[in-house]
């Protein structure tokens, strides 16, 4: 395969404005050869994985929650039926060619009816009671998650095929197979089926793998998969289609007129963003385009001729600035105080090994001669299951949780002499009371722990006081991205 093809990723979100996605990205006012060199690898529609798990935010039960709960209304059965008319209602809505829909629709009823045939057989087993179900389970998660990304590209390739595009749909779900390979043998036994030069192929943003893709990387898995693609392609570039712009900060605090859009940055301000849940790009999935050499642009479903955000390895600003506020509403601030901590070690690996067991998001940390701090991105219940562990685990410590927010001052060099003492002026002036703040040699990053009721004023201060009173343009994005070498 020659390297001068993109790999481009379609979130759900986008996906479900279907005709945008098609004139601006799949189309695009492309004719002949120009719809090709691209391959794509598509989400599930916004909200099906939400049905087929649980609901990403707020914990819904969908199938495979119903069908692990021991709640006694919990229904799998009607959750399963939920998910076949949600997709089958997607397809009569997107599809304009009777015989394509019909298609469309009983690829989803294959799949459904195989999945319950599954579920049923696995009931069934599970009510002897004497059964060991953890990795019959956690199957059934995976191919659960696949169910969503194979509607998506199944349909999306059809409906290509309805206006004329070779599209040819790649299912890297694993349905059906008798052997799990790698994630990479997985990509590189499709890649050598696809012509990238006569072709576009619709991927499926899951891929089952021996390790298991769901149990390594979570909902995260999608831009993994469009990761690994790129790198064992050798793409010239990677894009991913947002429903947004990658900006300053967010236009609903600071002003449509006030967010400025960031052409290029790096990824290690990219990791900043995903570490604080804002991300632009996965960190596994960064991390694998950054060690390849790969760029990577974030573009904007709903903006066609807009260039988007550059992320390079190289990239640093031609001089010190801000290039995005941005930040966490809510925090907790888990203190762990010991007097006898004082030069004797441990202490901090055994409070890392039950946060990490207990599967606490970390922010961020810091610590002094007998205080460790922790600030967590998680729920109450989580933080009390938390303490609890840790108070029997060292009985003469002094935990507590505290609730605060944090504010980020990120770009590529924010070495500008002066930077922290004018944020601490403009929070200052704002009335808002600083609690505690982290500043990293590297210069990328400057954290703020505030109130949660400051957030959003912290942000706008910030923002004016950084950003928009230095009256400086953030640099363009350019065109295309050098194309590497052979």
């Amino acid at each position: 395969m020659t390297h001068d093809h993109s790999v481009e990723k379609i979130g759900g979100t986008s996906m479900a404005a279907t005709r945008t996605v098609f004139d601006n990205v799949l189309i695009g006012g492309r004719t002949g050869a120009d719809l090709y060199r691209r391959m794509f690898v598509v989400s599930a529609f916004a909200g099906i994985t939400d049905l087929l798990l649980e609901h990403k935010k707020n914990g819904e039960a969908g199938v495979f929650a119903q069908f692990v709960s021991d709640e006694p209304d919990a229904d799998w059965s009607a959750a399963l039926d939920d998910v076949r008319a949600a997709m089958r209602s997607r397809n009569n809505e997107m599809f304009t060619v009777s015989a394509s829909c019909i298609e469309a629709n009983k690829f989803v009823d294959e799949r459904i009816d195989t999945m319950r045939t599954y579920l049923e057989d696995l009931d069934r087993l599970r009510a002897h009671g004497q059964f060991l179900l953890t990795e019959p389970l956690a199957t059934i998660r995976e191919m659960l998650a696949g169910l969503g990304e194979a509607h998506s590209a199944h349909s999306t390739a059809l409906l290509l095929q309805d206006r004329g595009v070779n599209a040819v749909f790649v299912d890297l779900t694993g349905w059906g197979d008798s052997e799990t390979p790698t994630l990479d043998e997985r990509i590189l036994a499709a890649l050598e089926t696809i012509d990238v030069d006569n072709t576009l192929p619709i991927i499926t943003g899951y891929a089952a793998s021996k390790a298991g893709t769901i149990r390594r990387y979570d909902r995260g898995y999608s831009e993994i998969i469009f990761s690994r693609l790129a790198v064992l392609s050798s793409a010239r570039e990677a894009i991913i289609h947002k429903e947004f712009h990658l900006s300053s900060a967010d236009p609903r605090l600071v002003g449509t007129d006030k967010a400025r859009k960031i052409g290029q940055t790096n990824y290690d301000v990219a990791d900043q963003l995903a570490n604080l849940g804002m991300e632009a790009v996965h960190p596994g999935a960064g991390q694998g385009l950054r060690q390849a050499g790969i760029s990577l642009r974030v573009r904007n479903t709903f903006d066609r001729e807009d260039g988007g955000t550059l992320i390079c390895s190289d990239y640093v600003s031609d001089k010190p600035r801000v290039e995005i506020i941005t930040g966490i509403r809510s925090l907790c601030a888990l203190q762990f105080f010991e007097q006898d901590m004082v030069g004797v070690k441990g202490f901090d690996t055994e409070i890392l090994e039950t946060l990490t067991r207990h599967k606490a998001w970390i922010v961020s940390k810091s610590s002094n001669a007998n205080t460790i701090t922790h600030y967590l991105a998680a729920k109450s219940a989580l933080v009390r299951r938390v303490v609890a562990d840790l108070e029997k685990r060292f009985p003469n410590a002094t935990i507590t949780g505290q609730t605060v927010a944090m504010v980020s001052v990120i770009g590529s060099d924010i070495s500008k002499p002066g930077l922290v003492a004018e944020a601490l002026a403009a929070l200052h002036e704002a009335g808002i009371e600083v609690m505690g703040m982290q500043y990293q040699i590297r210069n990328v990053d400057v954290q703020f722990l505030i109130d949660p009721k400051s957030f959003d004023a912290a942000v706008r201060c910030l923002h004016v006081a950084l950003i928009e009173t230095r009256g400086e343009s953030l640099p363009e994005a350019s065109a295309t991205s050098k194309v590497r070498a052979a």
